[in-house]
């Protein structure tokens, strides 16, 4: 007897930012543009899911989000910093009201966890060692409340982010990443504070490959 794999579907949604300077909402407007980039972090942890998930985005800056786009889902992943921790403890309330299982991360979860409530499983810092272990749980059933390690992924082996996932027309620019890490400490930034005073390098190769891809 044949059996029916039932895809599971992932929605990835990613919070609304304030007003700002730094968001140059009324600018983008004069170039058709609604946000000045997608959001490659949740790009890049999509691209972590074994093919038999359904994966979808939802960028709040660019769209709206409905009752039925949450009520589709198996589960909804959030990423935020803590400027968009407004419009992402509303996802958290309009996720639990649906009854869907919330997992989040980003800077905002990986520096305020223990503040946060509703949520179901957080994944601090970097996703590469995390995520696959959280969906290797999730299947068996046993996921845990916390993932988190000291650890500095290889980004070498950082798959492609999923940029087909992102309405390319609405963003003002496209974001490639080549290293992460930062051996400064400029007060302002938490860059070091996440990722490390050691600043890892992608390969040449591995670039070009991305870059081939935002051509495509």
């Amino acid at each position: 007897m044949e059996h029916c794999i039932m895809k599971k579907n992932i929605l990835l949604v990613y919070p609304e930012f304030p007003l700002t300077y730094w968001g140059m909402e009324h600018a983008l407007k004069f170039v058709g543009k609604k946000a000045p980039m997608p959001p490659l972090g949740l790009l890049t942890i999509a691209a972590m899911f074994p093919p038999d998930y359904n994966i979808r985005l939802i960028d709040l800056n660019v769209t709206t989000i409905t009752d039925k786009d949450v009520a589709a889902a198996d589960m909804v992943f959030l990423s935020a910093m803590i400027v968009q921790k407004e419009s992402f403890h509303n996802m958290v309330k309009l996720c639990n009201r649906l009854g869907r299982p919330v997992v989040a991360g980003g800077p905002y979860a990986t520096s305020c966890h223990y503040l946060i409530k509703g949520v179901d499983h957080f994944i601090l810092g970097e996703g590469e060692l995390l995520v696959p272990e959280f969906i290797n749980d999730f299947e068996h059933g046993t996921p845990k409340k916390v993932y988190s390690t000291n650890e500095k992924p290889d980004i070498t082996m950082s798959p492609v982010p999923r940029y087909d996932l992102a309405d390319v027309d609405l963003y003002g620019t496209l974001l490639l990443q080549f290293s992460r890490g930062c051996p400064f400490s400029c007060e302002f930034c938490d860059i070091a504070e996440l990722f490390g005073r050691v600043p890892r390098l992608k390969t040449p190769e591995q670039f070009l490959k991305e870059l081939d891809c935002v051509y495509k």
